[in-house]
């Protein structure tokens, strides 16, 4: 009798084991977090696990479609970000307004040519799509390719000829622009968004036409740092960049141009707010636009906004420039109305950061990331891949039966199936 319960409460055991790492079927859409996806034994299967894909949106990253799988792939899937077109467009007319208010000093040669050079992060990522085309709209330099601005990177443009841009504009400035210069900064390893790359790249300009350059901008805070440390800042040329990361945030009291924040506080805490709803079985709105009962709220509209069909939120973006730059100086200073603790029980959380070089993410991402899971009872686990494979990542996520919940940050926006695969 007794050996009969033994063999029993095995096949039991293996069973479950069976439904928890296994899984399958169509994944539903909707935008509750029900809790649903218990096995007979009360285990929620890995393939029913809160997913939240943030910082690198699911998409072809030829044509920007988002990936529907990925973002349905179960009940409880989110993507956080932030609004990259608002953004782009906010970086752009920062630096236009720069014109306008600089008109009479800032064409260093004399030449009748506002140049720039443009950094690029990754002709292939959504974000830094946006951002070239964000620049190019507001300086009217853009072209259209087919129904959209061109955002490949022209190499050197210093004589006006390129295809993938024009000589532009900017409303009350009698001098034209021109993109000088731009380039992908993808470092010999495959690493794109590559710091190191961008300061080689700012020598190799000035060597080249250095007098003409009036402006740098680029698509990060990581590579315009880089290019104004190893060249704009001894030159007095306006550096433009994107992140709001502490150091550029200082830097523009010596003469960084100015910078976006993309509001990291609130898409940490979004990343993993979503996951703890989901885990408590609560409606996805507790803590974001509904009050909790700690009293964490957000702003819709101003701090962020929800795109239902897309199961997405976006972070709304802000202008850094030296007439505020002071209020932004601690970029991993949690947001105060979503900064009070909740009594939830601990859960692990397996969370990734593609790059663990990452400028912004390492610097700003992850230490905020760090305060709000103590402040959501998480037990988060930080993985650091390579920047260039998605098996440097997802080779250490061999277990998720382990984990209640995952935060997938892909090395490649297509590469979603590489994780969904783990979780089937």
């Amino acid at each position: 009798m007794k050996s009969r319960k033994v063999i029993a409460l095995g096949l039991a055991a293996a069973m479950a084991f069976s439904l928890a790492a296994c899984g399958g079927g169509k994944a539903s859409k909707g935008g509750s977090s029900s809790g649903s996806g218990k096995t007979a034994s009360g285990t929620v299967a890995n393939k029913d696990k809160p997913v939240v894909w943030y910082n690198r949106q699911p998409s072809n990253s030829s044509t920007g479609e988002l990936d529907s799988n990925a973002l349905h792939f179960n009940d409880n899937t989110y993507y956080v970000g932030f609004d990259a077109n608002q953004g782009a467009e906010l970086q752009g007319t920062m630096i236009a307004d720069y014109i306008k208010a600089h008109k009479d000093e800032i064409d260093r040669n004399g030449d009748g040519v506002i140049g720039y050079v443009l950094a690029i992060g990754d002709i292939g990522h959504n974000d830094s799509i946006a951002r070239t085309r964000g620049v190019r709209k507001a300086l009217g330099t853009a072209v259209k390719d087919g129904d959209s601005i061109d955002y490949q990177a022209v190499g050197t443009n210093t004589d006006g000829s390129a295809k993938d841009v024009q000589d532009g504009k900017v409303d009350g400035v009698d001098l034209k622009i021109r993109e000088l210069a731009s380039q992908e900064m993808k470092n010999s390893a495959g690493a794109t968004w590559d710091a190191a790359t961008a300061g080689n790249a700012i020598q190799s300009w000035s060597s080249s036409f250095g007098d003409q350059i009036d402006i740098v901008i680029s698509n990060n805070d990581g590579m315009g740092m880089s290019m104004f440390n190893a060249w704009s800042k001894e030159k007095k040329v306006p550096t433009f960049g994107y992140d709001a990361n502490s150091d550029a945030v200082a830097a523009i009291a010596d003469g960084y141009g100015g910078t976006i924040s993309q509001h990291a506080d609130v898409q940490a805490y979004l990343t993993l707010r979503v996951l703890r709803n989901a885990l408590d079985g609560v409606d996805v709105m507790t803590g974001i636009s509904k009050k909790d009962d700690a009293g964490n709220v957000l702003e819709e509209g101003k701090d962020f906004r929800y795109d239902e069909k897309e199961r997405s939120f976006y972070a709304l973006n802000l202008a850094v420039t030296a007439d505020n730059y002071k209020d932004f100086t601690d970029s991993t200073k949690v947001y105060d109305p979503v900064s009070k603790q909740l009594s939830s029980d601990k859960k692990k959380v397996w969370l990734d950061i593609y790059n663990s070089s990452d400028n912004f993410l390492g610097s700003t991402y992850q230490p905020l990331l760090q305060k709000y899971d103590d402040l959501m009872n998480l037990d988060v686990e930080y993985i650091g891949g390579d920047g260039q494979t998605e098996s440097n990542i997802t080779n250490r996520l061999g277990n998720p039966s382990q984990y209640d919940a995952f935060a997938i940050n892909m090395v490649k926006t297509d590469n979603a199936a590489s994780y969904t695969a783990l979780l089937q």
